[in-house]
């Protein structure tokens, strides 16, 4: 992996590009002295990594925290071969980022597809992961999930202005925040688009990665890595009405691993925004456990 290609101030925060191993530029943001202890923050599906901001910005008191936009989605390259959208890849791409930037063990806080790379990451490295933050996710993935998630991915047709970027927001995501009023649609529309070079909003992903979504047939057992970081300490947070991390899923974790901690974040669905009182109390007291 390279040297950082670009550096530039964004506020209290940096962005920064780096080059993959199969030479894809990637961009992440980071937050906080670079001498405090790691935070890994890493995003779901669709998502990128200014889903993170608010709270990367709260724990940069006290963190180093990197936010990087996996491949494909966001300010990374798009990758030419959509078989490449896949957990093992990311997780490897984000070991060669941190084999760079060399921060010691980092704590991982991954929602969604986020979480389950932060897994792989603490199997393929022991000691690497500190403490893990499952936002949503489990070792098990509710099939109706599944079927909402493989219904819209890269399916929306494209938005015309901000107002149809909004509403396709909406139809989206509705059910997960029912309380959002009409200035949090429009904050979170712009979470997940970005405006193209004519400014028009464009999904904030590769609509191929709906190919790599679609291939799932099969949700594989995860359950015996799950078991396998029973010496990583945890927090699980679900929304309450969550339809990809189920009441059952969630008391087998526990079960399997009787340090867990976790949070039902009232209102929610899949999956939390993190900038939830409840998520953001639940976060904070973990890591301060893991300091």
């Amino acid at each position: 992996m390279s040297a950082s290609a670009v550096h530039a101030s964004v506020g209290s925060c940096s962005e920064t590009f780096h080059s993959t191993a199969d030479g894809l530029r990637l961009y992440r943001r980071e937050y906080g002295a670079a001498d405090a202890p790691a935070v890994l923050c890493l995003p779901g599906l669709t998502r990128n990594c200014r889903d993170f901001d608010t709270l990367a910005r709260r724990l940069s008191a006290r963190y180093r925290v990197i936010a990087p936009d996996l491949r494909g989605r966001g300010r990374s390259d798009h990758d030419p071969n959509w078989h490449n959208y896949q957990p093992q890849i990311y997780a490897a791409d984000l070991l060669q980022l941190l084999a760079t930037l060399a921060p010691g063990p980092v704590a991982v806080i991954g929602t969604s597809l986020g979480g389950l790379v932060g897994m792989l990451m603490a199997a393929a490295q022991p000691g690497l992961v500190r403490g893990l933050v499952l936002n949503d996710i489990g070792p098990e993935v509710a099939p109706e999930g599944v079927r909402r998630i493989q219904g819209y991915v890269g399916q929306q047709t494209p938005a015309r202005d901000w107002e149809e970027a909004i509403a396709q927001t909406r139809q989206i995501y509705g059910a997960a925040y029912p309380d959002f009023d009409d200035a949090q649609w429009a904050d979170f529309a712009r979470l997940g688009y970005r405006e193209d070079a004519d400014g028009v909003p464009r999904a904030d992903y590769d609509p191929e990665i709906r190919r790599a979504a679609q291939a799932v047939t099969a949700a594989p057992d995860l359950w015996p890595l799950f078991a396998a970081l029973a010496p990583v300490p945890m927090l699980v947070l679900r929304g309450a009405h969550s339809d990809i991390l189920a009441p059952a899923t969630l008391q087998r974790m526990q079960e399997s691993h009787p340090d867990l901690r976790s949070a039902v974040i009232p209102g929610r669905g899949h999956a939390p925004t993190l900038d939830e009182p409840e998520s953001v109390t639940a976060i904070e007291r973990f890591l301060a456990g893991l300091d």
